[in-house]
């Protein structure tokens, strides 16, 4: 009887895996090897809505130039200090409307003040006043229209007409009318009046995102399982009806910021001795002919601090929009 042919050996790979063959061989690979790294991070898992978007904000130029700049006036506002040791009250009218000088580069105003230091330090006000105001409406909104689009209802209703008699407000002259009665130096009352009248614009979205969020398959689910309606609303829907908010807040804040500048250059928001961007073109406008760069330069920096934030809304609206991907 001849012998019975023995079939063909196949190589061993590493860690005990057995290579393919020309002739057609099973695999017989690793787990590992098989598989392939999965998708997501290295270890594995796949990324989230939010470290998606870290991911891509990262690598977008317009939020990184924006973050710069913003980091940077978050530094002068907390520490005008650092780069400008000048007292900003201390003035000489001997030098009013003189141009740059060394140790002076912005020049003097109408009152002989120092352009430079005013301008550093006036940025305190200005963005104490749109960061406290967008906490303010954001939290104020978010839980009011989140609130409404959960429930619904007579809560939903009485909420709509709320917000659009406060639309039919104007802001301009609603700030005229409430901060003209106001005798308070402080930046206290215009964040107050911002939030008042800035809410229902964060609310009217957070109240569609709650609605939109709500009608989701795992809300259901929750909900078929038996949980509350307080674990449904901030483990479920907040956490994916959030994103919406902070790219509108992240937009308005900028605008806040020239709000208060423009309450104080009609001389209803912050008043001197406090020193702001607002006040800083007012008190510089009579003299825009005889000494521009006393107004020049607090305009440029409202205008840098509005456009940068405005930027940064664009670029966290593009990373946390799965449409615009």
């Amino acid at each position: 009887m001849p012998d019975q042919q023995q079939p063909f050996a196949q190589p061993a790979g590493p860690n005990g895996a057995v290579a393919g063959t020309g002739a057609g061989g099973a695999m017989d690979l690793a787990a590992s090897e098989a598989a392939g790294p999965a998708p997501g991070g290295p270890a594995g898992r796949p990324r989230s809505l939010w470290s998606d978007a870290w991911h891509d904000l990262r690598r977008n130029p317009v939020f990184l130039l924006s973050a710069l700049v913003i980091c940077f006036l978050i530094l002068i506002a907390l520490w005008p200090s650092l780069i400008a040791p000048g007292n900003p009250l201390q003035c000489d009218l001997a030098r009013a409307q003189d141009g740059p000088r060394p140790g002076h580069p912005f020049g003097y105003d109408g009152q002989g003040c120092d352009v430079y230091t005013r301008t550093v330090h006036g940025a305190r006000a200005s963005v104490t006043v749109g960061v406290c105001a967008t906490l303010g409406v954001a939290v104020l909104g978010s839980v009011l229209g989140g609130l409404a689009g959960f429930f619904g209802g007579a809560w939903d209703s009485v909420l709509s007409r709320i917000t659009d008699i406060f639309f039919a407000i104007p802001v301009v002259l609603g700030g005229l009318v409430l901060l003209s009665v106001i005798t308070s130096n402080t930046v206290w009352p215009v964040v107050g009046f911002i939030v008042l009248l800035g809410w229902p614009q964060i609310s009217r979205i957070a109240r569609g995102a709650v609605i939109t969020a709500k009608q989701h398959d795992y809300v259901q689910a929750a909900r078929a399982l038996g949980a509350s309606n307080t674990r449904i609303l901030l483990r479920h829907i907040a956490p994916n009806a959030v994103a919406p908010v902070i790219v509108v807040a992240t937009i308005a804040l900028g605008t806040y910021i020239a709000l208060e500048a423009t309450l104080s250059f009609l001389g209803v928001g912050l008043k001197p001795p406090s020193v702001s961007w607002g006040i800083e073109i007012s008190a510089a406008s009579p003299y825009v002919r005889n000494a521009p760069h006393a107004l020049l330069w607090p305009a440029g920096a409202l205008a840098i601090t509005v456009l940068a934030f405005i930027m940064l809304g664009d670029a966290v609206r593009d990373a946390l929009d799965p449409k615009l991907r």
